[in-house]
């Protein structure tokens, strides 16, 4: 299983991923040591084990790396290792995976606090008292 300790929600069986180490071409054609650790990971949502709605919103997703056969493919070649790649690609995937699997949050309605319903009564009797006032000839008549 694909565990991440910072996500727990993604469990990918490791046989449904696949991983394969590129030998990237730098410009003019030549090898460049830093890319030659790339790392391509290819997963197929349709094939996968995830529970339907988590597949359909994968392919709902409008994300690049997610091409039209409902495959996502990850490439990763910021580090010299391919060990870190790797890692690197199966973190992407967990986070990919584990946005579509959390349900979406509902935000509680809040109640005014004691201060605020303080200050809207204190602001309420100024404007009344103002309001009072109005037609009132000033002076003493």
């Amino acid at each position: 299983m694909l565990r991440n300790p910072n996500h727990h929600c993604c469990e990918i069986p490791p046989g449904e991923i696949e991983i394969s180490c590129v030998r990237a071409q730098g410009p003019g054609g030549q090898n460049v040591n830093k890319v030659s650790s790339a790392v391509h990971l290819r997963f197929d949502i349709r094939a996968s084990s995830l529970p339907e709605g988590h597949k359909e919103r994968l392919l709902a997703l409008n994300d690049r790396r997610i091409n039209d056969d409902g495959v996502v493919v990850i490439k990763a070649q910021q580090h010299r290792s391919k060990e870190l790649n790797r890692q690197d690609a199966l973190d992407r995937l967990d986070e990919l995976v584990s946005s579509v699997s959390a349900p979406p949050r509902l935000r509680k309605p809040t109640k005014p606090s004691t201060g605020s319903k303080q200050r809207r009564l204190e602001g309420k009797s100024q404007r009344s008292q103002t309001k009072a006032l109005r037609g009132k000839i000033v002076g003493d008549h």
